[in-house]
């Protein structure tokens, strides 16, 4: 891996599944020659997914994402590949393989794991998860779309991983990115936590909702903040992003300023909401609070509730 080590300036790096530490070469993609040189190389490896599951391994003491890619293509049916990258001298490809792999590898004495719990745990380095999010992303969209969404078509993967073409319409598909708004409504000295029904025990989080076509994400954060409790907002600001593998989101975080106070809760949407002031949120970042946690430091909305608690 690349020295990730030198300190960035955006929060954003300080998320789970942001420090990415390969150069794309995108201009590169269409290369076939450089490509196959690269797949050819005695140190490429590759991020193996089966399905919506991450393969690692066992390095000594610790466990890595990576496999050298002729060990994965000798034993594995792969059901796509993609070409994520060069990390200094070494290429890096992502893999898929059937769903089914994963608890047969298991018994081989490999891990198969969710990516929530790898990024919860802190089972691999930054650098590492950063990888594992782009390539399960990226597999996530070769596996929803197989077929063109024009006509119907089976579609073929093209451009090293990264374009889907039909061959009978001749549409070219690009992978998806969904993007969401993710927001903290600030009044003052205190900000607006949700919980949904579906969160673990105790934890409220930030609010959150997909950016609609035509919508800017300003008008995004006001609009799910007034659909979900009720609060009108004004201005908006920008805080952070978070790339989002579940299945192929960012999430785009933002403080927003809260022009009302009474809360009106959509219970489609969220089970409580309540206002928390800033020595709440302290305590509830460190663990202290009797009543509410908040989502881990892999989670964006960890930071935005950190970086308002300590804005103050």
């Amino acid at each position: 891996m690349n020295d990730v080590s030198a300190p960035l300036l955006e929060l954003s790096a300080r998320t789970g599944f942001s420090v990415n530490p390969i150069e794309r070469l995108s201009e590169r993609r269409e290369d076939a020659g450089f490509v196959a040189e690269c797949a050819a190389n005695a140190r490429a490896v590759t991020i193996v997914i089966a399905g919506d599951i991450a393969i690692l391994r066992r390095d000594g003491e610790a466990i890595t994402a990576l496999f050298t890619l002729p060990s994965i293509e000798a034993r594995e049916t792969v059901l796509e590949r993609a070409f994520l990258g060069l990390d200094g001298a070494t290429p890096v490809f992502a893999a898929l393989i059937g769903a089914e792999r994963a608890n047969e590898l298991k018994q081989e004495g490999l891990l198969a794991i969710d990516l929530r719990s790898i990024a919860m745990q802190g089972l691999v380095p930054p650098p590492e998860l950063g990888l594992l999010g782009e390539a399960k992303a990226l597999m996530n969209w070769h596996q929803r779309h197989r077929f063109c969404a024009n006509c119907g078509a089976p579609s073929q993967a093209s451009v090293s991983g990264f374009r889907r073409d039909c061959p009978s319409c001749r549409t070219q598909h690009f992978p998806r990115t969904d993007p969401v708004a993710i927001m903290l409504p600030v009044r003052g000295d205190r900000c607006l936590l949700g919980r949904s029904a579906r969160f673990a025990t105790r934890v409220y989080s930030a609010l959150a909702g997909f950016i609609e076509h035509g919508e800017t994400i300003e008008a995004a954060v006001r609009r799910e903040i007034k659909e979900e409790a009720g609060i009108l907002c004004g201005r908006v600001t920008y805080v952070a992003s978070q790339p989002w593998p579940f299945p192929m989101s960012l999430m785009i975080g933002c403080h927003a300023e809260a022009l009302t106070d009474e809360i009106v809760i959509d219970r489609e949407e969220l089970e409580d909401a309540r206002w928390f002031t800033r020595a709440e949120c302290a305590s509830i970042l460190a663990g202290s609070h009797p009543q509410v946690a908040c989502p881990a430091p892999f989670a964006i909305a960890h930071w935005l509730i950190k970086s308002f608690t300590e804005s103050g």
